[in-house]
């Protein structure tokens, strides 16, 4: 049951849990609510009383679970699974939801994430778009056996893809895969690899990447990562940033979409730098990217 909940609504292990606990805490405190109302009404005829209750917890049930999933982080989730009862219900318009869904798969902006490491991004993308509407993240991309992105793939059941460099450089660069997978757009998260002409050809500014630097500086072959924080550090800048840009074929080159800066505080250090580069990045790489997937569709 645990991992069919799980597959249902897309969500991670731990998420199940946080919902079902605010279902139950959810439910107990539309029970309570609903006794303590019905207490102060005098309703003599048990039918009347009965009938007056269902109305009355089938109205403060959608409040309590949302005031419930605030801080059980949930909230989200929340909003989509109530508009979703309320179109299959008939409450919101929008038709039935065997036809909303459909609808919905046929719009839905298909995304592949390409990553070498950790993840970090990837995991902050995938939350973001999780109830999305418009966006599927349908693919993790990774050049890395053992690389901490395939686990939350795994965790998230989103298909991964393990590349190698043969096919990757001088082959088709795996588009059989990509077109298999429907792939409609491409996002960079921490990949290492250079992505060769083929695949641009293929993707024409619907490939982008995020860089931990100000580009035009600090960009190129080799910087990625600590090696662009302690040049910055070591250059005697006075602030620093992200830079998200579409994909060329020369390394951080393509045209610069959106930048954002922190500064760069005395005695730095690269590890100290990160965590605010980090933070950049985390909080516009994902808007950035509905919004341009939103002036596409």
């Amino acid at each position: 049951m645990f991992d069919r909940l799980q597959k249902k609504w897309k969500v991670s292990g731990l998420q199940v849990i946080l919902i079902l606990c605010t279902f139950a805490i959810g439910g107990s405190l539309t029970g309570l609510l609903g006794k303590k109302i019905m207490n102060l009404l005098d309703i003599d005829t048990r039918a009347v009383w009965i009938i007056v209750y269902i109305i009355l917890v089938t109205l403060i049930w959608p409040m309590a679970v949302l005031l419930i999933s605030i801080p059980f982080g949930q909230f989200r989730f929340f909003t989509g699974y109530l508009k979703k009862m309320g179109k299959r219900m008939r409450i919101i318009p929008g038709g039935s939801e065997r036809t909303r869904e459909k609808s919905n798969q046929s719009k839905k902006f298909r995304i592949a994430i390409y990553a070498s490491g950790a993840g970090s991004n990837a995991r902050k993308i995938i939350d973001y778009f999780r109830n999305s509407e418009s966006v599927d993240i349908a693919l993790i991309v990774c050049n890395k056996p053992g690389a901490g992105v395939l686990a939350i793939a795994a965790r998230e059941n989103i298909p991964s893809l393990l590349i190698e460099k043969e096919r990757f450089f001088r082959g088709d660069a795996y588009l059989v895969e990509l077109h298999q997978c429907k792939i409609d757009f491409i996002v960079l998260a921490g990949f290492l690899w250079k992505v060769p002409d083929t695949l641009i050809r293929s993707y024409p500014n619907r490939i982008i990447n995020i860089h931990p630097a100000l580009l035009p500086a600090y960009g190129g072959k080799g910087m990625y990562g600590h090696h662009v924080h302690s040049a910055v550090i070591a250059a005697g800048e006075k602030e620093s940033g992200i830079t998200i840009h579409y994909v060329d074929g020369h390394y951080d080159n393509g045209d610069i979409i959106f930048q954002a800066k922190c500064p760069v505080e005395p005695n730095d250090t690269p590890d100290a730098l990160a965590k605010r580069i980090h933070a950049l990045e985390h909080e516009h790489y994902p808007r950035v990217i509905e919004k341009l997937v939103a002036s596409i569709a």
